[in-house]
């Protein structure tokens, strides 16, 4: 009888242990979630999604605009349903523009459980970052990191453009509008973004007939005074100022400019978007400055009119980082979830499989997005989209011709 009501015990216990192994997976499927027929309903779930940008420093105002722009796209997801029947998460990590911090920062995210990454916001972090991912085999797409290395590996992805594209882009549309002839640039040395735009429009503008009368370096120890730059500017006869640089740095050249009576065009790339927003700013002497930017709030397309009025009413009508990067972030969020249906994505996938999944299908997608219709991406991760000129005008951002 004993040995009976030992056995008895055993077998109730194993009992137990497959119910609460059964209890611990990363799934679970109630009466009304009963597997689909159809490969493209998959098991509810949740998917991790890790963000990572700079939240505080001179770069916050991209990685916050970032933030928001990916946090109103996942509400609006989970709120239509989520992707494959999977709630998504978002877990937003500052780096504070640091290529050092980021590597801890996707690190933290590991931990986390993250089952893709939407980031680095910026370039050298982004190349750090991107060179881990790939030994992890975590799928990466970044909303705005622009240097060609940030997507080096075959497991990244950009939204953006890259640097030699907008450094091209930008010379053939000042060529094309007759924006100027004798060139002046003032750039980054040691900045990867500013570098590497710098070098293809210089060599596209000699292609184009465009005269470069004065190339001006700074670097990050010498980021507050620009004064010797303007002067050069200035006895060259530059009648356009290339800015391939940040908003933070450009506003100050925009006031010394304006306080050593330079008189010039100013011209830049995605960078240059959220100058309005620097803090302690004149936004009256960006009067003029002309950007090409995937996105302007003022323009009139409806898919940027309901982003805009979807984004103010998320955010209490505060447009501090309503600019691009928001807009690429939304983008982001949106271009993982046709990936993810498209390539039926499911919660008990691990990340290396998800990766693999999103990786074979991103030359076959294509979306509508705010920063371009029909974006679609090819093998090396660049995406496919047409490049807006906009200039600022009475505070704001009004497309150009």
């Amino acid at each position: 009888m004993k040995q009976f009501k030992k056995l008895l015990a055993l077998v109730l216990v194993g009992v137990l242990c497959l119910c609460c192994f059964a209890a611990c997976g990363k799934t679970e499927t109630t009466p009304s979630e009963t597997p689909s027929d159809n490969a493209s309903e998959a098991t509810a779930g949740t998917l991790k999604i890790g963000v990572i940008g700079p939240l505080t420093g001179g770069a916050a105002l991209y990685g916050n605009a970032v933030k928001y722009g990916a946090e109103l796209a996942v509400k609006e997801i989970n709120a239509a349903g989520g992707i494959n029947g999977m709630q998504v998460e978002i877990n937003v990590q500052d780096d504070t523009h640091d290529a050092e911090k980021s590597v801890n920062a996707y690190n933290t995210l590991k931990d986390w459980g993250m089952d893709l990454l939407v980031g680095t916001v910026t370039s050298a972090p982004c190349i750090a970052v991107q060179a881990v991912a790939a030994e992890d085999n975590m799928f990466l797409l970044t909303p705005s990191a622009t240097a060609v290395e940030s997507i080096a590996s075959p497991t990244a992805f950009r939204i953006c453009f890259s640097d030699p594209n907008q450094g091209i882009a930008s010379a053939d549309y000042i060529a094309a509008k007759e924006l100027g002839s004798k060139i002046g640039v003032i750039y980054n040395s040691q900045d990867p973004y500013s570098s590497g735009i710098y070098a293809k429009f210089a060599s596209e503008a000699e292609a184009k007939g465009l005269e470069i009368v004065a190339a001006e370096a700074f670097t990050e120890d010498s980021k507050q005074d620009f004064s010797v730059q303007l002067q050069k500017m200035k006895s060259a006869g530059a009648d356009l100022v290339f800015l391939p640089i940040y908003a933070t740095e450009a506003a100050l050249i925009l006031s010394q400019a304006a306080s050593a009576g330079l008189e010039t065009k100013f011209f830049g790339c995605d960078g240059l978007d959220g100058v309005l927003n620097v803090e302690n700013f004149d936004t009256s002497l960006a009067e003029g400055v002309m950007l090409l930017t995937p996105f302007a709030k003022d323009a009139s397309d409806e898919a940027t009119q309901k982003f805009v009025k979807a984004y103010l009413e998320e955010y209490n009508n505060d447009e501090t980082y309503l600019i691009q990067f928001a807009a690429d972030a939304y983008d982001c969020i949106y271009a993982v979830k046709a990936a993810a249906e498209k390539a039926n994505i499911n919660a008990d996938m691990s990340s290396s499989e998800i990766c693999d999944a999103l990786v074979a299908v991103m030359t076959e997608v294509s979306i509508d997005g705010v920063t371009g219709a029909g974006i679609t991406w090819s093998a090396d991760g660049e995406p496919n989209k047409e490049p807006k000129g906009v200039i600022i005008e009475d505070g704001a951002y009004k497309a150009m011709d």
